[in-house]
């Protein structure tokens, strides 16, 4: 699939980063889906519903643009796959065990209207895992975000209570963080391993040498994901469950 600026991809040595940040909460939530019925919001280019299929008993990925629909279906034939808008999801009320959703709701206008059909979906006792970047280190000092495809990003309190007034109990907010390895590597390219590749990128230019093989290297367990310091984490990690009662 094409880069767009924003869908990450695998087997792309300079997407690596994004995409080994991204696998690293697709292999945190993996866990919570194993013999579940998971439909995935957002799926994107499908290789986080393919892990997912490793353990769950069926995966339903959706996606708004065809094109994405079309090349899920294609590589991923694990995945059941539709065209859906996200805001009026094409599934029975209390069918799903658990709906996981990364990476997705800051490009959502309507939020909270997307939660409320999360939670319709979902079987009484049922999984939300929803992840999304962390507005006090993605777009610091902003009432909006700088990513020109986020409609509202949200600080780890805020996500929380979107997710309670949905209707959600027993909501955990995680963070995902740098490890001791990626540190370092911030420490190497001028204090954050983020910027550099983001300097790069804009300035349209080649990709130094060390910072290309540093940004190569990267695996999923050079990130953590923990409740502590939630403010200063760079995604955000929403666990809940749907109420039992009615």
């Amino acid at each position: 699939m094409p880069l767009t600026g924003e869908r990450t991809v695998p087997g792309v040595e300079i997407e690596n980063y994004w995409f080994r940040r991204h696998e690293a909460v697709y292999a945190a939530v993996r866990s919570r889906c194993g013999g579940a019925r998971v439909l995935e919001a957002g799926c994107g280019e499908g290789y986080g519903a393919d892990l997912l299929a490793d353990v769950a008993t069926t995966v339903l990925a959706l996606d708004y643009d065809p094109l994405t629909a079309d090349h899920v279906a294609r590589r991923y034939p694990r995945v059941a796959v539709a065209r859906a808008n996200l805001v009026a999801l094409p599934v029975r009320a209390r069918s799903c065990d658990a709906v996981v959703s990364l990476q997705v709701i800051e490009h959502l206008w309507a939020q909270e209207r997307f939660l409320r059909e999360c939670l319709r979906v979902l079987r009484p006792g049922g999984v939300l895992l929803v992840s999304t970047p962390n507005r006090l280190t993605f777009s610091p000092g902003r009432d909006t975000p700088l990513n020109p495809f986020h409609t509202r990003e949200l600080s780890g309190a805020e996500l929380a209570g979107l997710v309670h007034d949905a209707g959600f109990t027993d909501v955990e907010v995680h963070g995902l963080h740098h490890g001791p390895r990626l540190r370092e590597l911030d420490v190497r390219h001028g204090g954050s391993l983020v910027d550099a590749q983001v300097t790069v990128a804009l300035g349209g230019g080649a990709w130094p040498e060390q910072l290309q093989a540093d940004v190569a290297s990267v695996v999923v367990e050079d990130f953590t994901l923990q409740a502590a310091e939630l403010d200063a984490s760079l995604d955000l990690l929403a666990v809940a469950t749907r109420p039992s009662a009615p």
